[in-house]
Order: structure tokens, then C-alpha cells, then sequence
């Protein structure tokens, strides 16, 4: 087994689900990044903008001044980190990749803004799509598939055909098939028992499950107390060959890190 790759999220949004307002300060965010990086954290992932469901819509002008304040801090105390900035928002994407981040990590897959793909066609790091039904907005309401799996898949084959008709090299895209984005907790699980069928796909996988709320659907769980059940995730999705795994907070990164460290042992 390849242990995963640990993306740690440093979300710089006052209406963020998990840590919202909580890192915007430079000062603090440089702290953030250094405990991150000190548990293990091998990537980090700056968002400006919070995708929870009816989350309040960010202007530009606004994500820009979040996410390259967080960039430039990052990168004084980490400067060879890879940094992954988390927009639908081409000019973002673009400033960000200019501050120093190094991939673009897109919930839309690259369909939100036309201008992203020539964006990302002008970096040559790597680009994360995720699958989503409907928009933040409508995406939880009443999510339903014939196939859960197969249209995720087909899905993906679309995009990345059509990304790689655009200019993209194949090994640059990274798959997230999107947990809690348009999803019942039976298609949570659904995506969870079958990563072997997305790898298959010959890309790298990642998987986002840190502290989502179908714990609280699964287990009757508050936010406060989903590290245990995320850090099990994290062990099985090892186990199975997941490529990076997308977790939030300081302490989910020295957890994600201990239960991927048990994984590799016993495979």
C-alpha cells in the first residue's frame, strides 16, 4: 500500500461549516500552517469561499483578498509545500496560482466559470474536479441516482475527455468523486465501498469526508465529535488505495496521519 497523500484545509471564510472565521488573521494563519504541516499535512488547500448548503455568496474582490492573504502567509513559513487553492472562480484560480499556490482544486469541474480551463491550461501543476449534482444551493435537495456509481463515473469520463480535448495532459487531473456534494448518506457509503471502481478510472483519487455531516446521519453524532468516525474513513480509504485524503482542522491531520500509519502497517 501507498499511504495517501494528507491535504490539510485551511479555510480563511467566516461562514465556513467547520472553521469559519477562525484563521483569517496572517499571523494565526501561519500558525495554522505550521501545526498542519508539523502533523503530517503534505498538501495545503486555501478556500475563500464556504460550499456549504445557502452559504452566502462571495464577491471576487472579496475571495481574492481571503485566499491571497492566506497564500502569501503560507508560503513565508512553508514555501515548498504544495498549496492547492479551492475556487469555481477563474480569476481567483489565476491570482492564487500567481501568489504561489500550485493546483487548482474546482467543486464545478471547471463548469462554473468558461475562463477556468484556460486558466488551468496555462499552469502546469495538477487539477482536482469533483462530482456534484446540482449546485451548493440544490444540492441536497433530494439527491437522487438509478446508479450512483456508474454516473459518477460516466461523469468523470465526460470531463476529463473533455479536458484533455482542451489541452490537459491526463496524469494533471485528480478525481474527487465529492461526499456530501449531492449525496444521501447511502451514496456516501456507496462511493466509499467502491474506490476500487474510481481508481480504475487511471486517476489519481481523493477523497473529502472530514467531518461531513453524514456521520450525523450515520452515527447521531454533533460536529464537535465527528474526528473519531473521520479518522476510521480515513484508515479504510487507505486501505483501499485512495490517492489523497482532504481533511479538515489541525488535529483531523495528526489523527488522518495516525489511522493511515495503522492502515499501512496492516496491509
Amino acid at each position: 500500500m501507498i499511504a495517501p497523500e494528507i491535504m490539510g484545509i485551511l479555510n480563511v471564510t467566516p461562514d465556513s461549516f467547520s472553521d469559519g472565521g477562525s484563521f483569517v488573521e496572517e499571523v494565526t494563519i501561519r500558525s495554522q500552517v505550521e501545526q498542519m504541516i508539523a502533523d503530517g499535512a503534505d498538501i495545503i488547500d486555501v478556500g475563500g469561499e464556504s460550499t456549504r448548503p445557502f452559504a452566502d455568496p462571495v464577491s471576487v474582490e472579496e475571495e481574492l483578498r481571503r485566499v491571497i492573504l492566506a497564500v502569501t502567509a503560507l508560503r513565508k513559513v512553508a514555501p515548498d509545500v504544495p498549496v492547492s487553492i479551492d475556487t469555481t472562480k477563474a480569476e481567483v484560480a489565476e491570482k492564487a496560482l500567481a501568489a504561489g499556490a500550485t493546483m487548482v482544486n474546482d467543486i464545478s469541474a471547471l463548469r462554473h466559470d468558461p475562463k477556468m480551463i484556460d486558466v488551468v491550461r496555462a499552469y502546469d501543476g495538477p487539477v482536482i474536479i469533483m462530482h456534484m449534482q446540482g449546485t451548493p444551493d440544490t444540492m441536497q435537495i433530494k439527491p437522487a441516482y438509478d446508479n450512483v456509481i456508474d454516473e459518477i463515473v460516466a461523469f468523470f469520463r465526460e470531463q476529463i475527455e473533455w479536458l484533455v480535448a482542451n489541452g490537459i495532459h491526463q496524469e494533471r487531473i485528480i478525481i474527487d468523486p465529492g461526499i456530501g456534494f449531492g449525496k444521501t448518506l447511502d451514496h456516501n457509503l456507496d462511493i466509499l465501498r467502491n474506490i476500487d471502481v474510481f481508481k480504475r478510472l487511471g486517476h489519481k483519487v481523493l477523497i473529502g469526508h472530514s467531518r461531513k455531516s453524514f456521520f450525523k446521519s450515520l452515527l447521531n453524532i454533533p460536529l464537535a465529535e465527528r474526528d473519531c468516525p473521520t479518522a476510521v474513513v480515513s484508515a479504510l480509504c487507505a486501505r483501499q488505495g485512495v490517492d489523497i485524503l482532504r481533511v479538515l482542522r489541525v488535529h483531523d491531520v495528526c489523527k488522518t496521519c495516525y489511522a493511515v500509519g495503522i492502515a499501512d502497517a496492516l496491509n
